[in-house]
């Protein structure tokens, strides 16, 4: 029996007036994992050709426009890229919102979807997104996580955010999972129940199993300075976390918190956990990327797919400039790849 191909992993540019498409070409050209799948832009042909010609420091890539039939590897000096829906093309201009940027985002993201939901691809790794540009597309969603919640026929709350930090030298890392979304501090307090921080959690020890290859040690952080001293600064932590961390540990997770966040991840950092229940976008996001802004991977949790995706943002200010870096992009690729090969799938 001949060995099975390797997984089709899809790439997408994000916005295309931000950086997305010089990343994903600079990644395309840069990662190792060729030969550990066949990788394919979903992007408008004539969009990233005038991109590899127009923008500085990028590799002189000559773009082949493939199907998602098409069984060739990938190889660092082609472009094998699939068109999504012809009509979102339009010309962007670069560092700029608009509707036309917002519509070629959100036709990549969803062209790729329906190939992994129809079993023709395996996993998707997405470019960054700009949230303006969205809605002045028409898009009304906070951002790729509810785009994919959303596009499964999936509740918002189906899904969560887990930003990965992954360990040097390809072993061990970190990962943060979110149990609120894009949303306003106040809205995501508001939202924040038992319930959430259990879906989390639960989300949370999977993907990081199939990435670390055994159980992991997970924390949940506190909400209130110092834990809450005792009540003296609010009550969720013995109202809603405390009362979480219980039915995550009746589970048999290996699980310990609420934990005073100041602290805790700086102990994660020296490896006494491998993941964190963070409870806002901010408190986790604030401290992985202090940790590593360039290494981190955001990977979307709870949906039957796997998606991967940088930890930036669309960076207008820098774009052809010739500082765009696509160390997350890369590694949003390996992890991607390794949650495939592991049969994860949210």
């Amino acid at each position: 029996m001949p060995p099975p191909s390797p997984p089709l992993v899809l790439l997408t540019c994000g916005d295309p007036a931000g950086i997305g498409p010089e990343v994903a070409a600079l990644a395309w050209a840069a990662t190792p994992d060729h030969d550990r799948a066949r990788l394919r832009l979903v992007v408008d042909p004539g969009m990233i050709a005038s991109v590899l010609a127009d923008r500085r420091g990028l590799p002189a890539l000559p773009v082949t426009e493939v199907t998602a039939a098409d069984p060739r590897p990938s190889a660092p000096g082609e472009l094998l890229v699939i068109r999504p829906d012809a009509t979102t093309a339009a010309a962007v201009a670069p560092g700029a919102v608009s509707a036309a940027g917002g519509r070629q985002a959100a036709a990549a993201v969803q062209a790729a979807l329906a190939l992994i939901r129809d079993g023709a691809a395996q996993a998707m790794v997405t470019g960054p997104l700009h949230k303006q540009s969205l809605h002045a597309a028409g898009c009304d969603v906070p951002g790729h996580t509810e785009l994919l919640a959303r596009g499964c026929g999936l509740p918002d709350a189906a899904a969560s955010m887990m930003l990965w930090l992954p360990g040097t030298g390809g072993r061990g890392g970190l990962g943060v999972v979110h149990a609120t979304l894009h949303q306003s501090l106040r809205s995501a307090l508001e939202d924040l129940t038992a319930d959430r921080i259990v879906a989390a959690g639960r989300r949370l020890v999977p993907a990081l199993q199939a990435l670390l290859g055994r159980p992991p040690r997970v924390a949940v952080a506190a909400l209130n300075p110092h834990g809450g001293e005792g009540g003296l600064f609010g009550d969720e932590e013995s109202r809603l976390l405390a009362p979480a961390v219980a039915r995550l540990a009746s589970l048999d997770i290996d699980v310990t918190g609420p934990l005073p966040a100041d602290s805790l991840f700086l102990r994660a950092s020296r490896g006494e956990f491998d993941g964190i229940v963070a409870l806002y976008h901010d408190q986790g996001h604030i401290p992985i990327k202090l940790l590593g802004m360039h290494r981190a991977v955001n990977v979307t949790l709870g949906l039957p797919l796997v998606r991967t995706s940088v930890a930036h943002g669309t960076a207008f200010d820098i774009v052809g400039t010739g500082r765009a870096d696509p160390t997350s992009m890369v590694a949003a690729i390996a992890a991607a790849i390794r949650l495939v090969a592991a049969g994860w799938r949210g």
